[in-house]
Parts: C-alpha cells; structure tokens; sequence
C-alpha cells in the first residue's frame, strides 16, 4: 500500500476547513427528531439510488429498483446499532453480500483478470491479478487502520486504493461507496446520514472516473471527494434549515410519502397504477401502506371492487 500517495494541497486544506465548520453548525443543528428521521431515510434513499445510477443502472427516488433497495439495506446497516465499530474484511464482504443480494458463502474475491477501457478499446488501467487480491485485501485493511490523516482524507484514499484492487467481479464501486460512508460514520462525520454525498458524484460522473484514474496518486480523487460532501453538506443543511414548519405528512415513512404525493399529482389513481410506480414493493406491503394512509385521513377511497381509485385529501 506504501507505493499510494497523496500532497494535501491548498485546496484540500480549504476544503477540510470548511467541513469543520460545517460539523459545528450540525452538532448544534435542532430538528425535532421524527422530522430528523423522515429526513435521514429520505437521504439514504438518496444516497442508494445515486449510488446505483453511477454504476449505469436507471433507478430514480420515486421508483427505486432491485439495485437501490439491494443498497439501501447496507446504508441503513451502516447508520444502525448493529453496524461495527471499524473495517474489516468481514464487513467488506458483508457489504458486498447486501449489494449483490447472495448468501455470504457466494462472496469471494474475482477469479479473473480485470482492466478499465477507454472508448478506443484500449486498457487505460490493469487491476492486479486475481491471485494477488487475498494479500492486498488483507493489506488495505491493515493500512486503512493505522493511517494518520484527517477522517475524510482516509474515507476518500480508502474508495480509490478499493477501486484500484477491485476485489470482486462486481460491485466494486458500490462497495467502495459504502466503505467511504462507514468511515466518515464512524469517525464522526457522517453527518447523522443527511447528506447523500453520492449525489453529486452521479451528476459529475465523467469527472467522478476522471479522477479514479491515476494509478497510485490519490490527490485528484481526494480533492473531488471533500468537493462533493462539502458541497451536498451545504445543500442540505440550508434545506433542512428552512423547514421551519412542520406538515402533517412529515410523520410519514418514506414511501407512504412517496404514495401520497403520487396520489396528489395523479388524483383518481387505481391501485394498478401505484403498483407499477413502485414494483419493486410486495403488493401486500403496498395495499397495507394505502390502507394506513386510508386510516389517517390523507386520502379517500372512491368506488368499490375493481373500479375502486384514490383521491388525496386537503388537509
């Protein structure tokens, strides 16, 4: 891992300023705490779906797929009680089981070569030999452990040295997201899970891979990454800052929101309708989550049996 380096450039050093601040303004942050709660999984929504649309698949907030829902587990175990207190290589592939959705007796290391392409066809970058990955798995967790740098300096080096090794055949970027999320979690700046910094490296993709690059010089990505938390940090902050009234649906889980506010801008919406919005969601799931937004007066039932739709309710 020594032949890894790093300058901790001007702009670096702004950057790890600013997101000092930014920790003072949120450890003094007030918000009531069931708002903060709708909003912390609100944002780890966000953060699974970016996450997924980096890797090219076409999930979106409204209607995550198999991938998000996969990614959302494993940033929800990230941000729980259950979650451990530091890396290794058992949550690594813990990680990669709830990415990929396979018993942990299917996680292993590639068996297989592996190399990134520019458009021409040409290999850019050659990851090590597969025979190789057990030893340098081993060696990123030792390194990633004893490292002396700011929390979020490791969070980023530690997403980029993953990328180079890229243990498994697939979900590597995903893992790696992951991995920079439990690091900034446990070292005290996860910012209580309200600021899905994967975002913005789905709307800045092409510099997002720009800066995964370079073979062994991490200062590009370093100076990308603290770009894009320091950046989504304050996004969300004056956000949620200027939530100074409360409505009634703030009470709602995630996807009872999700639904009313499809049935607001779908008013006279059959059930069919909402099951294809959100396919991914066990039917029965589903009409238990109507059921529950029918019993708290957000919405009203019109007609019976088959004809039956779904009207929204001013309140």
């Amino acid at each position: 891992m020594n032949n890894y380096s790093w300058s901790l450039t001007p702009n670096i050093t702004q950057l790890l300023i600013e997101i000092e601040s930014i920790k003072l303004v949120f450890n003094n942050f007030s918000v009531k705490p069931h708002l903060e709660l709708n909003f912390r999984r609100h944002s780890l929504l966000k953060s699974a779906v970016y996450s997924a649309r980096v890797e090219g698949f076409t999930d979106t907030v409204d209607k995550p797929k198999k991938e998000s829902q996969h990614l959302l587990s494993a940033y929800s175990f990230i941000y729980s009680p259950k979650a451990p207190q530091k890396l290794s290589l058992s949550l690594v592939r813990r990680f990669h089981q709830l990415v990929m959705k396979v018993s942990p007796t299917s996680v292993g290391w590639r068996q297989e070569p592996w190399a990134v392409f520019n458009q021409a066809g040409i290999a850019v970058y050659l990851a090590p030999p597969a025979m190789e990955v057990p030893e340098l798995m081993d060696e990123f967790i030792v390194y990633l452990n004893k490292l002396k740098q700011h929390p979020v300096v490791i969070s980023a080096v530690a997403q980029f040295i993953f990328e180079k090794i890229h243990p498994f055949a697939d979900g590597n970027g995903r893992v790696g997201r992951l991995i920079s999320s439990f690091i900034l979690e446990k070292e005290g700046f996860g910012f209580r899970g309200l600021a899905p910094f994967e975002e913005y490296i789905e709307e800045h993709r092409p510099l997002y891979y720009l800066n995964l690059e370079p073979s062994t010089d991490c200062t590009a990505f370093i100076e990308f990454f603290l770009e894009a938390l320091v950046f989504q940090l304050k996004k969300d902050i004056s956000k949620i800052s200027q939530k100074d009234q409360e409505l009634p649906e703030d009470s709602l889980l995630p996807r009872r929101r999700e639904l009313l506010s499809i049935i607001r801008d779908h008013p006279y919406c059959t059930f069919n309708f909402l099951e294809r919005r959100f396919s991914a969601v066990n039917p029965k799931t589903l009409h238990y989550d109507v059921g529950q937004l029918l019993k708290a007066g957000f919405i009203r039932k019109l007609g019976k049996t088959r004809g039956v739709s779904y009207q929204a309710i001013t309140i």
